[in-house]
């Protein structure tokens, strides 16, 4: 029997640990990494804040616009091509449509209008459920005119249910050179015949809106030739004269291109027609207002 011979037992190898001043070292890194990890992360967004009320307010919408005699519409239903039609309103604002005879439409919104011509089809059992389409293609029903001093006078339509006196005259051309600064606008409200004098210069100044009128349905804008003074004598350019607001004496003389050689001004002279249609001559300052309707004579110089 043979002997059983043991091999020796290594000891186990024992894991060399860190030395105290790495270890420290290692700790130091992670904290500083986490710190840094800490700063770099985004706060969280803050609530935003409510937002101020405007305090420009809101333009209100203009009203829409109504149908009326004369008007010539344009009605098509979807899928339905027998029914559609163009038309002209009747004086009493009617129509003839076909399945559904005589329908006023006069006094009607578009929207209005369509849905009035839908309600009569759906309800004579003609068309399921309609889908009417009213198109305006011409207005005719409400209109107001222009005339005088104005570069296209005409009859104009109100389009969109509300037309400012300022709009109108814009689609007149504007007001021609010679014409004035105030107009006359005449019409009727509340059945009476209404009468006023607009200063259209003055509808453009912050508190000048209520100047600017909405003009409504038969109104007539009347824009008058400007008031003139007239100059004659010894100036270089004679004839009349544009009266501006405020016009002095002196401007006037300006504007007629001054005083020839032989004028002078100690001999300039006023002649202006009073309240009691008698001319009166007047010696006026250089600086005094003048009035419609003056006539400026410069007399010649004696030396």
């Amino acid at each position: 029997m043979k002997p059983v011979v043991f091999a020796p037992v290594r000891p186990a190898r024992r894991r060399r640990s860190a030395p105290p001043a790495a270890a420290a070292l290692a700790c130091t890194l992670v904290l500083s990494a986490g710190g840094a990890h800490a700063q770099t992360t985004p706060a969280a967004p803050a609530a935003p804040a409510a937002a101020a009320p405007s305090a420009v307010p809101s333009a209100a919408p203009s009203a829409e616009y109504r149908l009326g005699a004369g008007d010539v519409v344009k009605i098509t239903v979807f899928q339905n091509p027998d029914l559609s039609l163009e038309a002209r309103l009747s004086d009493a604002g009617g129509i003839s449509y076909p399945l559904l005879g005589s329908v006023t439409l006069g006094g009607l919104t578009v929207a209005e209008a369509e849905r009035r011509i839908a309600d009569g089809l759906r309800s004579g059992n003609f068309v399921r459920q309609p889908q009417v389409s009213v198109l305006v293609l011409q207005v005719r029903g409400s209109q107001v005119s222009v005339l005088g001093h104005v570069n296209r006078p005409g009859r104009f339509p109100i389009e969109g249910g509300e037309l400012r006196l300022t709009e109108l005259l814009a689609q007149a051309g504007g007001i021609a050179p010679t014409g004035a600064d105030v107009v006359v606008v005449v019409g009727t409200r509340d059945g009476k015949p209404m009468r006023l004098e607009v200063d259209v210069a003055s509808s453009f100044s912050p508190a000048g809106r209520a100047e600017d009128i909405v003009l409504q349905n038969g109104d007539t804008v009347w824009v008058d030739r400007a008031p003139t003074v007239y100059i004659y004598g010894q100036v270089q350019r004679p004839g009349p004269i544009r009266l501006e607001r405020g016009m002095t004496l002196l401007q006037a003389l300006a504007a007629g291109g001054g005083l020839t050689l032989r004028g002078t001004e100690k001999g300039i002279k006023v002649h202006r027609r009073g309240a009691d249609d008698k001319v009166q001559v007047l010696d006026l300052a250089m600086d005094q207002p003048l009035r419609a309707g003056d006539v400026i004579y410069v007399r010649e110089s004696l030396f």
